[in-house]
């Protein structure tokens, strides 16, 4: 019995595990020429993510306080995984907010991930949308989207990550504007996206254009 009390005290003790420790596998770049930070910036976050992913819910937190805390763009991509029931409705959504002001679509993208666990179904995204726009005084349509110009660009996005060669989500890169060897260095590991950036920034010291922090949308 003591034996038993002495190993469970030792578990206890135990260290937690990190929360994002998860590491996933290097993506196999094919064409590489979106993985670049826009225009005037000399380092940048790009990510492909699902809205409907418990992963890309994980780090969405960390990315947009990266973003803040280096002042450097964050240019997200949609690319909603067919076997996820909403995630593409929430893409469409996401981008009809768009069109009102890019910082209110950035915020539902946050709200949803935030709320990802209540959300189960097109019926349950439809009423967080609907609240979700109550709450920043706007109207929701019934239509989101009548000429289906929105999911073109959802999908359009998601033609990009299959040239590129994405596999899984979120994947995430860290961009530079360097002109020679490789420009960009994907985030294998969410626990080193700060030393990545860090990486980057100095190899990118010698180039004078900076760039506040914003959020893109891709193309």
């Amino acid at each position: 019995m003591k034996s038993l009390a002495f190993a469970l005290f030792l578990f206890l003790l135990a260290p937690l595990p990190a929360l994002h420790a998860q590491a996933t596998p290097p993506t196999p770049v094919h064409d590489s020429s979106a993985l670049k930070p826009p225009p005037g910036a000399r380092v940048a976050i790009v990510e492909f993510e699902d809205m409907e992913c418990p992963r890309c819910a994980q780090v969405n937190p960390i990315l947009r306080e990266a973003a803040a805390k280096y002042q450097i763009p964050w240019v997200r991509h949609d690319f909603p995984l067919q076997m996820h029931v909403w995630s593409f409705n929430a893409a469409v959504d996401a981008r009809w907010f768009d069109t009102k002001s890019k910082k209110l679509g950035d915020e539902f993208r946050d709200a949803v991930f935030a709320n990802q666990a209540s959300i189960e179904t097109k019926s349950d995204l439809r009423a967080f949308a609907e609240k979700f726009a109550q709450q920043h005084g706007v109207g929701f349509p019934f239509v989101v989207d009548p000429q289906g110009k929105l999911a073109a660009e959802v999908k359009a996005d998601y033609a990009l990550g299959e040239r590129i060669g994405i596999e899984h989500t979120p994947t995430i890169w860290v961009v530079t504007n360097k002109t020679s060897g490789t420009p960009y260095t994907e985030v294998t590991d969410i626990n080193q996206l700060y030393s990545i950036i860090d990486q980057a920034l100095a190899d990118t010291a010698s180039e004078h254009p900076t760039a506040k922090t914003a959020h893109h949308r891709g193309r």
